[in-house]
């Protein structure tokens, strides 16, 4: 009894840093690796790795339930307004774009990174690597202004070009949001624009990515499993709402440096606690 307890707290901190890290640029599943170096979940590793994407689905969950009236294409029709609401639907496909290039490399090398690239040296590199790109891009854009201010103003070329930064993230440390929000800062998109078109590139994004690991690993689970996977889920949702409300609310005043900072201070505790062990 004393042992399910413990690993149900496990589950619930784990749930609590997907939610933090998720959204914020510091690479939610360089996090949970990290962390489960620590914990150590009593689960197999066929388990684990499908854990660690698929309890995503609670964050994603949050952005859905936030975004609603931003993401659902339709309203009630009226006499001088038409039940499709036209501008959602061009943002989806520009969301369909962006993920192109994120899919193909996913299907391609998914295997490949999770043999040879899921360790702590890739995921510290990432970590400070992507740190110092927040800090020079952010000394950049102070002399810079906004080409692109909301979601409306993203082309398809800019949705094509961030799908390609996307890719950057299949390396463990990295951060999807991260790699996305860099590629839009660089693209001369807004901070809040750069935010929200990554939470909309996130939904078909995570949900496509946790399908394949599911497929992956098989529907087939014991009862502990899907209470781990139920837990972890339902954390990272609650945690999400209240990450996604403050990330807002942040970066419509500062900019990205701290997490910049972050990542770089992380990386390096990282690489010194592994060097020393």
């Amino acid at each position: 009894m004393i042992e399910r307890s413990i690993e149900l707290l496990k589950v619930v901190f784990l749930g609590i840093v997907e939610g933090i890290t998720e959204w914020l640029p510091i690479s939610s599943t360089g996090h949970m690796l990290l962390v489960d170096e620590f914990l150590q979940m009593n689960a197999s590793e066929s388990f684990k790795e499908m854990f660690f994407v698929v309890i995503q689905l609670g964050a994603i969950l949050a952005v859905v339930l936030l975004f609603w009236e931003k993401m659902w294409p339709f309203q009630r029709k009226t006499a001088t307004q038409s039940p499709v609401r036209w501008e959602t639907i061009q943002l989806w496909l520009k969301v369909v774009v962006a993920c192109v290039p994120g899919a193909v490399v996913t299907l391609l090398f998914d295997d490949y990174i999770e043999a040879h690239m899921h360790t702590p040296t890739v995921i510290a590199a990432a970590l400070i690597v992507y740190g110092v790109g927040f800090l020079v891009i952010e000394n950049w854009n102070k002399t810079r202004t906004p080409k692109v201010r909301g979601l409306p103003d993203i082309t398809y070329r800019t949705a094509l070009l961030i799908g390609l930064f996307q890719v950057l993230s299949i390396i463990p440390g990295t951060s999807r949001s991260g790699s996305t929000i860099i590629g839009a800062l660089i693209l001369g998109v807004s901070r809040v624009a750069a935010a929200e078109f990554t939470f909309f590139l996130a939904v078909p994004v995570m949900f496509g990515w946790s399908f394949l690991k599911l497929l992956k690993f098989g529907f087939v689970f014991t009862g502990t499993e899907l209470v781990t996977l139920g837990v972890g889920c339902l954390v990272a949702f609650l945690v999400s709402v209240v990450v996604i409300k403050f990330l807002m609310g942040y970066i419509k005043k500062h900019d990205f440096k701290v997490f910049g900072w972050y990542r770089i201070l992380l990386g390096a505790v990282v690489l010194a606690y592994f060097a020393l062990r």
